[in-house]
């Protein structure tokens, strides 16, 4: 009987560490798992922080007046010629000195024209276009305020900031605050910020040049390591006999998907633009780069979404009388697809990310305007990103802040859509 105590206690013991080590471990993970969402809440928090402020953009109510002296040339296109020529730079400043008569001197002139953005002009000229007589009828515009003035009226500056801090005098000051008072200027939605390209000022520096070059890369992207990869995943997984040189292929894959992305850019430098010569800076050569970076992801991807399939399927296929294509073609690769897809869409999100191996063929050149096509230069969000955060102008910090949130939404997007394809084509077996 002392014997069995004995071994009743010593089993007790061990149990009773055992279930200590077990909740010490859960109460490990769990604290690992809170510490990651801190630290996903603190990134979160100042990146929504800093760049919230960029979905707005300043602007001032302008009453100009198009005369006579101010129209252009007047060609083949008659009056219409003539007000798009028009010197709407001297409008503005015509404009603003009738707001400000007490502006007198040239330094005082200078420091009132630097209220409104260079891009003021163009608006000005845009609403004149549209408006049937525009000359020498009063016209209301608002156009953007300069990024020093936005950034007082947004309080990203404080107003209280000593003068070469604010960027801003203290009679330019006085002539914003009295622009409050009268309710012509207000922070309004940017929409610019969403359909333009980019910018040297930061009041018209928008997103879309970025976001419509990683569209046409992942496209080009898609089309090339989609179709190469699955059929890939299906030769490697149901063809290919099982010998040293596949071993080999299947090691080399593994091993590519572990390869720095930047190597995939010395590769695409090397060979479509030295040897290929195709166009530099295009999301074409973009687009074949990513491809090549997302490629072992999907061969990966594809070939355990394939292994997941009971091989009774084919078995059945192929007893019923069926090929062995028909067999993978016609009933592993359907009950597989959305894995396939899955793993696709996560790679994809990952190479949408991407920026040293667009910054080694040349996509991070300053380009204005928006990319009609593949071969049009181009730059994408990422490296859009990158050179905005080297821009010391405090404008351009929450602009930053902004593209990235507009990433991160591309990204998020991309995700749950392919959690809702798992979801949606999910076969439980």
């Amino acid at each position: 009987m002392t014997e069995i105590s004995e071994t009743q206690s010593r089993v007790a013991a061990r149990l009773a560490r055992r279930h200590a080590g077990e909740k010490r471990f859960k109460l490990l993970s769990l604290g690992a798992v809170w510490v990651g969402l801190v630290f996903l809440g603190v990134l979160l928090f100042t990146v929504i922080g800093s760049g919230h402020t960029a979905f707005l953009q300043t602007k001032i109510l302008l009453n100009v007046t198009l005369e006579e002296t101010d129209l252009g040339e007047a060609g083949e296109g008659g009056q219409a010629q003539a007000i798009a020529g028009a010197n709407y730079n001297g409008v503005i400043k015509r404009t603003l000195r009738a707001v400000f008569p007490e502006a007198r001197s040239r330094s005082d002139k200078r420091a009132l024209y630097r209220l409104v953005s260079v891009g003021a002009a163009y608006e000005i000229r845009e609403a004149m276009m549209e408006h049937e007589n525009p000359v020498g009828t009063p016209v209301a515009v608002w156009v953007t305020a300069s990024d020093d003035v936005d950034l007082i009226i947004k309080g990203t500056v404080p107003r209280t900031a000593p003068a070469d801090q604010r960027h801003l005098s203290d009679q330019q000051m006085n002539w914003i605050e009295s622009l409050e008072k009268t309710e012509t200027v207000k922070a309004r939605f940017n929409t610019t910020f969403f359909t333009s390209g980019d910018s040297r000022e930061p009041e018209l520096a928008g997103v879309l040049g970025g976001a419509m070059g990683s569209l046409y890369a992942i496209l080009v992207c898609l089309a090339i390591s989609f179709p190469l990869g699955v059929m890939s995943a299906v030769y490697l997984e149901c063809f290919a006999p099982k010998n040293r040189l596949t071993e080999f292929i299947e090691v080399n894959i593994n091993n590519l998907a572990a390869v720095p992305s930047i190597v995939f850019g010395l590769l695409g430098l090397a060979i479509f633009l030295n040897a290929f010569m195709l166009p530099r800076s295009a999301p074409l050569v973009g687009g074949m780069v990513l491809s090549l970076l997302t490629l072992p992801t999907i061969i990966i991807a594809g070939r355990a979404a394939i292994k997941s399939v009971p091989p009774s399927v084919r078995e059945a296929a192929l007893a019923l009388g069926a090929s062995p294509v028909q067999a993978v073609f016609h009933h592993v690769l359907p009950l597989a697809m959305p894995g396939i897809l899955t793993g696709t869409i996560i790679g994809t999100a990952g190479a949408l990310g991407e920026t040293a191996p667009l910054l080694m063929i040349g996509m991070v050149a300053f380009i204005v305007d928006v990319p009609t096509s593949v071969v049009d230069p181009s730059t994408v969000l990422p490296v859009q990103i990158f050179l905005w955060s080297d821009i010391p102008e405090k404008a351009f910090v929450e602009r930053t802040s902004a593209a990235i949130l507009v990433l991160l939404s591309f990204v998020c997007l991309l995700n749950l859509f392919a959690v809702y394809l798992r979801k949606r084509f999910e076969t439980r077996w």
